[in-house]
């Protein structure tokens, strides 16, 4: 586990690249070779900040535990730390069950669909420190070392039907701003199922 300010280094943010207008709800997704977008079922994507980022770490978790109830869509974390730290990161928050993961780091992708840098007041402001905190004590998800990538990144995730056609897009404000998933699955007209309940303990006092 980290402190929150363990790898935080000078607020200096890497330069920035031009970038598109987000692409609009009810127009067609972006097309690069390295995003496969099936036509027998829809996607949800997820741009990931970077790894080592405790909000990247809990949508993560969250886009995996929707994977494993809905089957029937594709969903897809995008990342921009390199095939190494990813992979090492991946497994270090339980797997990727049915999310495929795609690396982009060039960040080719994020560029593609409108997603730039961060400005200072966004990552570094007192707010932002206080729910990284409670963060790790609510959840027990703590900042990492940030290995490769950048933490200027902005994050998003959309939602995308089967004709390629955008149905529900969220752009991050600021790094704890988190995609309402369920929000992405129901623009699809999925109905979102329950999660299912806790296993009993089978030890100590029930």
């Amino acid at each position: 586990m980290s402190s929150v300010t363990q790898d935080a280094g000078p607020p200096i943010s890497p330069p920035a690249k031009e970038i598109p207008l987000v692409p609009k709800v009810g127009t067609k997704a972006p097309v690069h070779p390295n995003l496969d977008l099936p036509s027998d079922k829809p996607t949800v994507i997820v741009f990931l900040r970077h790894c080592g980022c405790p909000f990247a770490e809990q949508t993560f978790k969250d886009l995996t535990a929707l994977s494993t109830r809905h089957k029937d869509v594709h969903f897809v974390a995008i990342s921009h730390s390199s095939p190494e730290v990813t992979e090492r990161w991946v497994v270090q928050n339980g797997g990727n069950w049915n999310v495929s993961v795609v690396v982009d780091y060039e960040r080719e992708l994020y560029t593609q669909w409108g997603l730039g840098i961060s400005t200072t007041w966004q990552v570094w402001n007192p707010r932002i420190v206080y729910k990284t905190l409670r963060l790790s004590k609510d959840e027990n998800i703590w900042n990492r070392t940030t290995e490769s990538g950048t933490r200027w990144q902005t994050s998003g995730a959309f939602s995308i039907d089967t004709d390629s056609v955008i149905r529900w897009a969220k752009v991050a404000a600021s790094p704890d701003d988190l995609p309402d998933l369920d929000a992405a699955l129901s623009a699809l007209g999925i109905k979102v199922r329950p999660k299912p309940p806790p296993e009993p303990r089978t030890d100590g006092f029930l």
